[in-house]
């Protein structure tokens, strides 16, 4: 038997993935409460997932948004991963207020932002080792929030993965409108 690397790419590259979210969830968490959470898009939500990204550039004028809409059409995956919101009652600080008692629920407990820093490096570390290209979106994570692929998350971010013989998510040239 025979079996050529084109052939058998996209499965490999999805088994990659679902190893960045074994990476993401045995990434050291704050006071070890684990509370992230991971998912890998793939199929036709690719598409949905671009198709938002470019909808919110209205709303918003983030333009680079289009470039990142683009980097997703090219990827065979995207590994999602965010954090639920949850205070770590360390009374810390590094969210701005001195008590978890007077954080406002809309401000992220700072502790929970680490934790998905964290699990994102675990998973990107992973890809390298594997050899597969990727690249972290801010964009793209916060356009799978809005379509709750990670439900009950926030600060979510997006990890397009990609395995073909140039990185897409490299040399990217900015996109000025949708389409071109």
């Amino acid at each position: 038997m025979v079996i050529n690397e084109r052939e058998s790419r996209h499965e490999h590259v999805l088994n990659i993935a679902r190893q960045m979210m074994t990476a993401a969830r045995t990434a050291p968490k704050g006071k070890g409460i684990d509370i992230v959470e991971c998912a890998m898009i793939t199929g036709e939500e690719l598409e949905t997932l671009a198709d938002t990204m470019i909808k919110m550039v209205e709303e918003h004028g983030m333009k680079f948004f289009l470039r990142d809409a683009e980097n997703i059409r090219h990827a065979e995956c995207v590994v999602i991963i965010g954090t639920r919101r949850q205070a770590q009652g360390l009374n810390c600080g590094h969210c701005g207020y001195s008590l978890c008692s007077a954080r406002p629920d809309v401000v992220p407990c700072a502790i929970n932002t680490l934790d998905v820093g964290i699990a994102i490096g675990s998973a990107c570390a992973m890809a390298a080792d594997l050899r597969v290209d990727t690249r972290v979106m801010f964009s793209a994570g916060l356009a799978s929030q809005r379509l709750g692929f990670l439900p009950g998350c926030n600060t979510v971010f997006a990890i397009p993965v990609s395995a073909s013989s140039k990185n897409p998510f490299f040399d990217r040239k900015p996109k000025e409108t949708a389409g071109k």
